[in-house]
């Protein structure tokens, strides 16, 4: 019984994960990802479109992200959304094409990121703890209920915590992986 707990509880942990994967992606770092631009919304013909569903956005350098609209009257609207996202970036267009070019990162830029990167990884963590205090919760009515013995309560327990210092680990993984991006 409590292992049908925990079970269900896994996939919720593992959207944590994935959640976080993303975010983490959306930090710039030295490294340009085509995930940074990805996610900005244009003015698309009155509507607010994904930058994705627009144009193709590959990396053509070590530092430099192309972004190629299929419709060539957008160029200015994506200008203006990279102006105004906030990465502090300058977009350069061309014929068809814009290149965003990024810049070294300062020492105070650096700093902003890691803060922000902790606290990314602070909130995957309260999420995975407020699953575990849901399964934990679960196992023990289903202790008061008689569905679970009081043996297995405590294995639940344990295997649950388990569970929770892998996920956390994952996590942290992540982060140290992001760190050095940041550093590089």
């Amino acid at each position: 019984m409590y292992k049908e707990i925990i079970n269900k509880a896994k996939p919720e942990l593992d959207k944590v994960l994935l959640f976080l994967r993303g975010e983490l992606d959306k930090i710039r770092t030295s490294r340009p990802s085509v995930s940074l631009a990805e996610e900005l919304t244009i003015d698309y013909y009155g509507v607010k479109t994904p930058l994705r569903q627009v144009a193709a956005i590959s990396i053509s350098g070590p530092r430099t992200i192309t972004i190629q609209p299929w419709d060539r009257s957008v160029l200015l609207n994506i200008e203006k959304a990279i102006l105004g996202s906030g990465m502090g970036i300058n977009p350069a267009v061309e014929k068809d094409l814009i290149r965003i070019t990024f810049p070294p990162l300062s020492e105070e830029y650096r700093k902003e990121l890691m803060k922000m990167l902790n606290t990314k990884m602070e909130e995957a963590r309260l999420t995975l703890r407020r699953w575990r205090e849901e399964a934990w919760r679960k196992i023990q009515e289903g202790f008061r209920q008689g569905t679970i013995r009081e043996d297995d309560k405590f294995k639940a327990k344990d295997e649950l915590q388990k569970i929770i210092d892998e996920y956390n680990q994952k996590i942290e993984e992540m982060g140290t992986r992001k760190k050095q991006e940041i550093e590089e």
